[in-house]
């Protein structure tokens, strides 16, 4: 998700240089020869990238099996309708049916017990980030969509246009996309398109997994703080996405959000071609007032089924060594389109990856086509249920940009309707007070607000004194005029919602993870309180 104005500039930890993952350097391994592997053990399966990882490599012909603390749905249902062995628990016997490679997932420690046997073994083991660039990416076209928000959404839109234009792209995201109905394939075209997370690759290797994806094309939609767990600062995180913008060939495409400084602080890094995207500023002159852009978004129209706008070139492009967009003319319209997806930030994602699909390969009238075929992700502004006309939607939103565009996105799709807005800070920075100061401002748009206790992990190293105050954050809501109630268990607010809610409303329910399966619950009570089945 990229922001569709200058938001406040969210910035953690002091000015000073600290070291984060950029500048980590991996330890020393065993070394590992891929061509000879034939058998492959993951540790930490159950995680969405694991677990789609494990049946890609299973697609190829290797023998698979994992381990992991736990393996809930939907990844334990694929697992089995893979037939993918996989042991629930982490034990050294696990290792005993002699995997030539164990993959280290990101959630495994070093005193995993597994983790330990390996290593005592000498069996050679390498990240998944690191198995994807050496076994699946060589001869293809890594395209990898980075950023702080919208990478499932943009990458999962960019292998549904290339996907619809006969292009057969590869494809690993972190999310369901409805039209494809899988987060993972191998695909039989030059394009594989990958989201490019910035969080440290293993226990052995700290730096961002995105290092080792080799990016050939790609999209930066945004920079901000994020990650409080590993990045220690604003500036550490910045250097992380300089360093992904580094590693693009002269012959690569960085597509980058061109409207915060932030992004463009980071575009020199890039030896290949830059295309730098964003809402048209016509009142403005190209000069110091405005970032110069070579790609401008002209919204026409906004409305409950999407999203109307057109594709400018601009007239920064003609100013570069070498034109980015060589095939259009300064001040040529590209395009119009239909964005099926709600909210002004979408129509930047969407803008995005047409213009990687526009340097892939394909047309104008392929793109204007596809798009608004484009059905979404799971969790991604996905209406769960809909009982008496109240709307039920799960979406991941949790960093504060991302709360305020999607309650903007969602009022702006449903107007003259009662929006609640619940959140649940579960993430490793959402929980932390690191923004309790900025998650006030974000709920404008919504008419109720309702906030549960922030998630406690049984592991949890954090103090009471260091978590979020969700009862304060939802004062000072209230104090700015949108009323907000905190209510500490999940059962208590569907208690309270099913109740309350009337004909009309929507609930924009957002969480990182499943908000202890509140979406379901309340859809459950509003049939037996309205009497549907």
């Amino acid at each position: 998700m990229t922001s569709a104005s200058s938001p406040p500039q969210f910035v953690a930890g002091p000015a000073q240089f600290v070291a984060g993952p950029a500048e980590k350097v991996p330890e020393p391994r065993p070394a590992v020869d891929y061509a000879a592997v034939k058998k492959v053990h993951l540790i930490g399966i159950g995680g969405s990238a694991m677990g789609n990882f494990a049946g890609m490599l299973q697609a190829k012909g290797l023998e698979v099996r994992g381990s992991d603390a736990g393996v809930f749905d939907p990844m334990r249902s694929n697992l089995e309708r893979w037939k993918i062995p996989f042991a629930e628990g982490y034990a050294a016997a696990n290792l005993d049916w002699g995997p030539d490679l164990v993959v280290v997932g990101n959630v495994t420690r070093r005193d995993n017990p597994e983790a330990q046997a390996m290593r005592e073994k000498a069996l050679p083991y390498c990240s998944f980030p690191e198995a994807l660039g050496e076994w699946i990416l060589p001869g293809r076209i890594p395209t990898v969509i980075a950023g702080t928000h919208g990478k499932t959404t943009t990458t999962s839109l960019t292998a549904w246009l290339l996907e619809a234009s006969g292009k057969s792209p590869g494809l690993l995201v972190g999310g369901v996309p409805l039209n494809l109905g899988t987060s993972f394939r191998l695909g039989e075209g030059p394009p594989f398109v990958i989201e490019g997370d910035e969080y440290d690759t293993a226990y052995y290797d700290k730096r961002p997994k995105l290092v080792h994806y080799r990016p050939h094309h790609g999209v930066l939609t945004s920079v901000e703080f994020d990650h409080a767990d590993i990045y220690p600062d604003f500036a550490s995180v910045q250097r992380a996405f300089s360093l992904y913008a580094s590693l693009f060939p002269a012959d690569g495409l960085l597509v980058a959000w061109g409207e915060d400084e932030r992004v463009t602080a980071v575009l020199d890094r890039c030896p290949g071609r830059v295309v730098r995207y964003g809402f048209a500023h016509p009142q403005l002159p190209c000069s110091d007032a405005a970032l110069p852009l070579d790609l401008e978004v002209y919204i026409d129209q906004i409305e409950p089924r999407g999203v109307s706008f057109r594709l400018v070139k601009g007239i920064a492009a003609s100013l570069h060594g070498r034109d980015p967009l060589p095939q259009f003319k300064p001040g040529e319209t590209i395009g119009a389109f239909l964005s099926p997806m709600a909210g002004r930030h979408n129509a930047l994602n969407a803008a995005a990856a047409l213009t990687l699909a526009l340097d892939l390969g394909c047309t104008i009238e392929q793109l204007q086509q596809a798009l608004p075929q484009f059905r979404g992700i799971k969790k991604r502004q996905e209406l769960r249920g809909e009982v008496a006309n109240i709307a039920v939607i799960d979406d991941y939103a949790h960093h504060p940009t991302a709360v305020k565009e999607t309650v903007a996105a969602i009022a702006g799709q449903y107007p003259g309707r009662r929006i609640w807005a619940l959140f649940e800070a579960e993430s490793n920075t959402s929980r932390r007070k690191v923004f309790e100061d900025v998650y006030p401002g974000v709920f404008g748009g919504a008419d109720q607000v309702v906030l549960c206790s922030p998630l406690h992990k049984e592991t949890d190293k954090l103090s009471p004194d260091q978590l979020m105050d969700a009862k304060l954050v939802c004062q000072r809501i209230s104090e700015r005029g949108t009323p907000a109630r905190y209510i500490p268990a999940v059962a208590d607010i569907v208690d309270t919602l099913a109740g309350e809610l009337a004909p009309g409303d929507v609930v924009l329910a957002m969480s990182g993870r499943d908000f202890q399966g509140l979406h379901g619950q309340l859809l459950d009570r509003l049939r037996q309180r309205f009497g549907e089945t």
